[in-house]
């Protein structure tokens, strides 16, 4: 499929967006003046990281997966709509930094910040953040062929409005009944399901505008990070849990990271599992070892299109 083709799908996206977002959270009456089309020769696949609960290692999934295809030789931009916190935007520009400071030649991805709008040039009923992002998804969308987006804990408009960008969503949660309440309502039992929370209606909401547009139906992967190593009870009835939630509301469930201590050693000097060499890890000791082998299960569960897995 030609990709200005697609690109005219994803204008159509925004011209099915809902009056709420259209009008009063800034998208105005002409989605021309902010839609996020690019008229080149491809389409970047977006792949959005979302989760509504902080803590569940959005930022270190997205820099590793965003680091892997740079270093399968893939182009990779980067945005980080959490404006305040800015882990994702941070990771990458430690990275730059370190590789700058150690003159080390490592693939990395492209950080593009939201650019600045002038008040003036907005229409009426739109809103600065909207058209920022509009205009940054362009900007990397044509001379990309991935874009990472990583939203910020909670509900936002930024957030809602990429989730609708979204070819692959990828939700990280960690292991537990808490982090599954943001998914499904479950019974006082632990196993019947009651239905859907407020995050998976919210992910509901972006498919049908994609449905809308046209679009190819979002990939939705939800990522189990913080696993126990030993089969316990919990482990076991989250899974199970899961696995009846994905079944109704359609997501696929895929293995995350460990809890590792090199995963928050790694964020100062921007590097990630793939760099141990550069950093002069000579040998991987065995949990070294495994993080990478669950980094590349990760990668392959994902599905990318065009993507071989060679690490």
């Amino acid at each position: 499929m030609g990709g200005v083709f697609l690109s005219q799908l994803r204008l159509n996206l925004f011209m099915h967006l809902p009056y709420h977002l259209r009008h009063l959270e800034g998208f105005g009456s002409n989605p021309h003046r902010c839609c996020v089309v690019s008229w080149g020769l491809a389409v970047a696949h977006i792949i959005v990281l979302g989760n509504e609960k902080g803590g569940s290692g959005k930022s270190t999934t997205a820099m590793h997966v965003a680091t892997a295809l740079a270093r399968m030789g893939h182009r990779v931009g980067g945005l980080d709509l959490d404006l305040r916190q800015r882990s994702f935007a941070r990771y990458i520009e430690n990275r730059r930094a370190s590789s700058e400071a150690q003159h080390l030649d490592i693939a990395a991805p492209e950080l593009l910040e939201l650019p600045e709008i002038d008040p003036s040039q907005l229409g009426e009923g739109e809103n600065s953040l909207d058209k920022r992002l509009a205009a940054a998804v362009a900007t990397l969308e044509a001379r990309c062929d991935f874009i990472v987006i990583d939203c910020p804990g909670s509900h936002t408009r930024l957030s809602q409005v990429a989730h609708s960008l979204a070819d692959t969503l990828i939700t990280p949660m960690n292991d537990s009944f808490v982090d599954f309440d943001l998914l499904g309502r479950i019974d006082t039992d632990g196993t019947t399901i009651k239905g859907p929370s407020v995050y998976s209606e919210m992910v509901w909401h972006a498919r049908q505008l994609r449905a809308k547009a046209g679009l190819t139906p979002m990939d939705w992967v939800v990522v189990r990070n913080r696993l126990g190593a030993q089969e316990m009870h919990n482990k076991r009835k989250v899974g199970r849990a899961l696995e009846s939630l994905s079944e109704r509301i359609g997501f696929r469930v895929a293995p995350g990271f460990s809890e590792r201590v090199i995963f928050r050693e790694l964020f100062p000097s921007g590097m990630t599992l793939l760099d141990l060499r550069e950093l002069g890890v000579d040998r991987l000791n065995i949990s070294n070892l495994a993080a990478r082998n669950e980094l590349r299960d990760l990668m392959r569960a994902l599905n990318l299109p065009g993507v071989s897995i060679d690490f």
